[in-house]
């Protein structure tokens, strides 16, 4: 072997060199694409986690209190399905009172203008209170079943007595469960006498009235025989008509001979028995028969400073019904 051969097989390749290390630099620069990829990926989620989660924090706060403050104003969200619409009038029913007129109307209104409501329900639970707030909502039940007809059932709990059942009277049918009580149809006043006391005191009150008669509830005035016929006058003419309100709305399914202007209570099935009250059940076993549908409540709901409001709003009740002898009327 001549030396030029020699020379020719103990050089290296150039190919052989280089091939191999572009190779390998191309791994590594997919690599570190690859790489890069990755962290911005990453990167992404990461900020995208960062902003949801801000998202949450500060739009959750404002969903919820938004929709508090729906409620708290009185707007319905719902329903989206057909329902038994229940409507409850559930304490004293007077003015500025959760079962007042101003606020069973409003959740009236929106559950017989409701499409989805097949069937309006009176959740029944008070003692009554002035017969103006179980008129006024008495009419707006016509009303509103004239433009909008749905059968409508008062369910009693409880109670439901006085204005609470002239209330009940409205519906097409009354159930009540076997543990309610039902009926004190009548009416009462009972203003305070206070004379006696601040006699004992030795201070009096002059009293200037246009009429012999006009402040005949003054509690801190001794009762005189004419003012105390007046309040006797006035007790039962409204207590003979709500009898008649009673004869006339139950008709035919009152119990013959039986005085119902006594001002008694009788039990749920005393009642049926007794034809006050139509059926026995609850809020449940009516809301349940209805195919195909749930309950859904509209209230009337308080507000968030309601029992505030309310305490203040008795205080000042009580106050000014000592100072000016105020004396409701209240059938119950």
């Amino acid at each position: 072997m001549d030396e030029n051969e020699t020379r020719t097989k103990a050089a290296p390749n150039p190919e052989s060199i280089f091939l191999p290390l572009i190779q390998e630099m191309r791994e590594q620069r997919q690599s570190f694409r690859e790489e890069q990829q990755l962290l911005t990926k990453e990167r992404r989620s990461a900020r995208r986690w960062n902003i949801g989660l801000k998202l949450v924090v500060i739009a959750a706060p404002l969903i919820f209190g938004g929709f508090f403050l729906v409620q708290a104003a009185g707007v319905t969200l719902g329903p989206f399905r057909d329902v038994v619409g229940i409507v409850e009038i559930k304490g004293e029913m007077a003015e500025g009172k959760l079962a007042s007129a101003e606020k069973v109307i409003p959740a009236l209104e929106k559950a017989f203008e409701s499409p989805r409501v097949k069937h309006v329900v009176l959740a029944i639970d008070s003692p009554g209170g002035a017969p103006v707030e179980a008129e006024r909502i008495g009419n707006a039940i016509a009303i509103f079943k004239k433009t909008h007809p749905k059968p409508v059932t008062a369910v009693i709990g409880s109670l439901g007595a006085s204005a609470a059942y002239m209330t009940a009277m409205q519906a097409d049918r009354i159930v009540a469960g076997r543990y309610s009580l039902v009926g004190s149809i009548g009416a009462i006043i009972a203003p305070w006498q206070l004379d006696k006391a601040i006699a004992q005191l030795q201070i009096s009150q002059r009293v200037y009235a246009s009429g012999k008669l006009k402040a005949f509830l003054n509690p801190f005035t001794p009762v005189s025989d004419e003012a105390d016929a007046k309040a006797h006058e006035l007790v039962d003419g409204i207590g003979r008509a709500f009898v008649r309100e009673v004869e006339q709305r139950r008709g035919a399914r009152l119990k013959k001979g039986v005085d119902y202007g006594t001002g008694e209570v009788w039990s749920g099935p005393e009642a049926v028995q007794l034809g006050l009250v139509d059926e026995l059940g609850t809020v449940e076993s009516v809301s349940r028969a209805e195919p195909g549908t749930r309950a859904y409540c509209f209230g009337p709901r308080d507000s968030s400073f309601g029992y505030l409001r309310s305490y203040f709003a008795e205080l000042i009740s009580i106050t000014s019904g000592l100072k000016m002898g105020k004396s409701d009327l209240r059938v119950w």
